[in-house]
């Protein structure tokens, strides 16, 4: 058992690296994580050695180690890919290629609520993962993931679902993810105990 408390206020590892973001509630960013231009929604941690960049992680997100969200995409159609072509003025080329970085934040990825993303995963450029899912772990997820799902693989496929389609519905409309930290702590006896099917009935 952990003695950790972790506070309100974000907490971000001294080794990490966390540029023009934005951290939740009871956050976590642990050690020789890189994140940039990252909306990082309540409670949601994320593992040693993982990145994010260009993104929006909803709350309650578990992100395992080693993961990589929205990596850099290289100019395949180009004669070159090498990234000297878009930065140039590394190499004394010329000027950065500033459409091709536009390009990079106009592929966005989107993460839901309450999503765990396992060990070794890259979700890549442009993918919306939705509430609930799961990524197993060393998956390549090229494709948009949908709400309450389990994917897994290279590059993803369906596995299962978590819950029925009706189930995550209900899910969506009690929205536990919103709810205060006192209604959750008073909530918590339930999660821990009911059912699907249980819980949804007392807080529909």
């Amino acid at each position: 058992m952990s003695a950790k408390r972790l506070s309100e206020a974000p907490n971000v590892h001294p080794g990490a690296s966390v540029v023009d973001c934005t951290l939740g509630r009871y956050t976590e960013i642990h050690d020789k994580v890189t994140l940039r231009e990252v909306e990082f929604g309540d409670y949601s941690y994320i593992v040693a050695n993982s990145s994010a960049v260009w993104s929006s992680i909803g709350k309650f997100c578990s992100i395992a180690q080693g993961a990589r969200i929205n990596p850099g995409n290289h100019a395949t159609w180009r004669a070159a890919q090498h990234h000297f072509t878009y930065r140039a003025a590394q190499f004394g080329l010329g000027e950065d290629d500033e459409a091709f970085f536009q390009w990079r934040k106009d592929h966005w990825v989107t993460i839901g609520h309450d999503v765990w993303i396992g060990h070794g995963v890259t979700v890549l450029p442009g993918v919306t993962i939705g509430t609930g899912a799961v990524v197993g772990a060393g998956a390549g997820v090229a494709h948009d993931v949908a709400p309450y799902t389990i994917v897994g693989g290279v590059p993803d496929k369906l596995i299962k679902r978590r819950f029925t389609e009706a189930q995550g519905e209900a899910l969506m409309a009690i929205a536990w993810w919103d709810w205060s930290h006192e209604a959750l702590a008073a909530a918590l006896p339930d999660i821990r105990a009911l059912d699907i099917d249980a819980f949804i009935e007392k807080y529909r």
